[in-house]
């Protein structure tokens, strides 16, 4: 088995920082690499069969599919050996010499040092085969695709020092052979007892049989997992553990997950699932080119990675399986998007997860506290994008509110109607660009008086969420900065004398005059109790956040003029009314505009102005004062 047409490359530079990371950081974790490369033999054999579906010979002269693990502890090696897909010369390079999947700078960046951290997120990001490195000085692979001739085989080779070397070689037989030359202190990976415990562990759920040499024996081989997809047993047969270890490997994140389901359909269609909730997000969860989807299999046979046909893209952190009984063997993608069957299952895949959702949110309030952290701005995507299943997903929904100290705490909708006052009839929001701006809004002060409980709306996608959603159990949803403000039940309202309001409207008229076209209308407020002035726009016109969004986009809102509330009471408004000097009036106007203006906004169209004025202003009070 001589090498011919022999090269070296060097590594990508993400995979050079990768592998320093397997050789120097992740000690107390090593079996992982074990778990990652039965997992790559599995792919191999998955995709092999799928390919035999067109192409069924493919799978001539090479015996039932299989891994094979075999150690040589007088050697000090380690072989992973697959009957799978295999590889070109091409595919080893491009392969086992760079990170092909998107987002490597957000997985280096991801790593913290903290072994157990780190050690998850191998395999997440298709980095698996090089946990090899963890306990191998020197690593050899050996591959021959499906279908290629024997004088095609490929030989790779490296000793993690930032190159590889690559060669042709003959090969009798297809597949993939990864041989470890395993470093001294990792010898015990040599050991069939060590290696059948660790099967037993990481991977007992992969569909094809693992076999490892009998005991006392070199060349008897014995199966050492069940060799059957978990999916297909008895939910009652399988234990939590079993779950939990085949979610790992069919979404390679290393982490537990919060919960998962698992049904089997029997009927006019005929179908398992198995669907998880993962703990955390995944890199590129916002990436609109990202995976995503359930992995297909039909009758057991795997058909594709990521078929995102079966639910809708709100739930695209969703991971698992969907065995179908009477899909065809040979469906496509293409196939799938039109297929009427395919589009009943999204229907009973989807409820099936926001019942799961569901329950985990009554049952188990921490976990699911935990996902909305994770996953509650991606959850949201769905009231306007699934009107089907808005019902069910409102419930789901979590806000930040008044009643609620720090941003991690949150409260669902029908918490919140549990808590309305006597007489409350609306649910009560406020749209600002922060928490703190949400918080800090004059809009809320005579609703914080009067106990008014007002959801905080801050994440980019919740005013847009918000308008998709009229009412909750027949209670309206109320911006509190829109709109006329309607008196609260219990809330303590100043009595003002006839004066006092002919006053009022005269210094309102006034103020008016002064800002001329800048507003609309200045009245007397009632939902001002400690600042002098906010602004009010009309009902369902979008937020100033909501506003700079759609400008960014190319989008132009049609500009309205907004009504400036004052409040009377206030001792700003008792100096200006009587201020007599009309200019000084009209900058006192001004900067109670531009502070109202910046309140709602964050911005101002002349900062500069708005800071000459003020300063006039306050030089004029101290000069007032003295």
């Amino acid at each position: 088995m001589a090498d011919s047409n022999r090269e070296t490359h060097g590594f990508q530079a993400e995979v050079r920082a990768l592998l320093r990371l397997m050789i120097h950081s992740l000690y107390s974790h090593r079996e992982i690499f074990l778990r990652e490369l039965i997992s790559n033999a599995s792919d191999a054999n998955d995709k092999l069969r799928f390919l035999a579906l067109s192409r069924p010979e493919l799978l001539a002269g090479g015996g039932e599919l299989g891994i094979w693990i075999e150690p040589d502890a007088a050697a000090g090696t380690l072989t992973i050996r697959d009957n799978g897909v295999g590889m070109t010369r091409a595919d080893a390079i491009a392969h086992l010499g760079t990170i092909a999947k998107s987002g490597t700078a957000e997985f280096l960046g991801r790593l913290s040092g903290d072994e157990q951290r780190d050690a998850q997120l191998i395999g997440q990001f298709g980095v698996g085969f090089y946990s090899a490195f963890i306990v191998a000085d020197r690593v050899e692979v050996y591959s021959r695709a499906a279908g290629a001739a024997p004088a095609e085989g490929v030989h790779w080779t490296s000793s993690a020092d930032g190159s590889f070397e690559v060669a042709s070689v003959e090969l009798a037989e297809r597949g993939t052979r990864v041989l470890l030359h395993l470093k001294e202190d990792a010898r015990e990976f040599a050991d069939a007892l060590r290696l059948r415990g660790l099967v037993r562990r990481y991977s007992d759920h992969i569909a094809f049989p693992v076999h490892l040499p009998k005991a006392g024996a070199t060349l008897d081989t014995e199966v050492v997992n069940q060799a059957q997809a978990l999916w297909t047993r008895p939910r009652a047969d399988i234990q939590d553990e079993e779950y939990r270890d085949f979610y790992r490997h069919v979404s390679h994140d290393g982490a537990e997950p919060l919960a998962w389901s698992h049904h089997r359909v029997e009927g006019r269609r005929e179908y398992t699932s198995l669907m998880y909730l993962p703990g955390r997000a995944p890199f590129d969860l916002w990436r609109a080119d990202a995976a995503r989807g359930l992995k297909l299999y039909v009758r057991r046979v795997f058909i594709m990675d990521d078929a995102e046909q079966f639910l809708p893209r709100y739930l695209r952190f969703v991971r698992g399986v969907v065995d179908a009984a009477d899909l065809p063997l040979n469906v496509s993608r293409e196939l799938l998007q039109t297929d009427a069957q395919v589009e009943a299952m999204r229907g009973a895949l989807t409820r099936r997860a926001l019942e799961l959702l569901a329950r985990l949110a009554t049952d188990e309030p921490d976990k699911y506290r935990t996902f909305w952290r994770e996953f509650g701005a991606v959850l949201k995507e769905g009231v306007g994008e699934d009107p089907t299943n808005r019902e069910r997903l409102l419930p789901l929904l979590r806000f930040v509110s008044t009643a609620l100290e720090g941003e991690e705490a949150s409260v669902s909708l029908a918490e919140y109607v549990a808590r309305m006052q006597p007489g409350q009839e609306r649910i009560y929001y406020v749209v600002a660009d922060s928490l703190a701006a949400a918080r800090g809004s004059p809009h809320l002060e005579r609703l914080r008086a009067a106990g008014i409980e007002v959801l905080l709306l801050a994440d980019r996608i919740d005013e847009w969420v918000i308008a998709q959603v009229r009412e909750f159990q027949g209670k309206p949803l109320k911006d509190a900065a829109r709109g006329e403000f309607e008196p609260q039940p219990g809330a303590a309202v100043e009595s003002r004398s006839d004066e006092q309001r002919r006053n009022d409207k005269s210094l309102c008229r006034r103020i008016k005059e002064a800002l001329g076209d800048a507003v609309a209308e200045v009245r007397p407020s009632q939902r001002l109790q400690d600042s002098p002035a906010c602004l009010v726009r009309p009902e369902g016109e979008p937020s100033a956040q909501l506003r700079r969004m759609l400008e960014a986009h190319g989008q132009q809102w049609p500009a309205s003029k907004p009504v400036l509330e004052i409040n009377t009471a206030h001792a700003l408004l008792g100096h200006l009314d009587t201020e007599s000097d009309a200019t000084a009036f009209g900058e006192f106007a001004r900067v109670l505009y531009e502070q109202a203006l910046l309140t709602e906004e964050g911005t101002l169209p002349d900062p500069g102005g708005f800071a000459r004025r003020l300063s006039a202003l306050l030089a004029r009070l101290a000069g007032a004062a003295r």
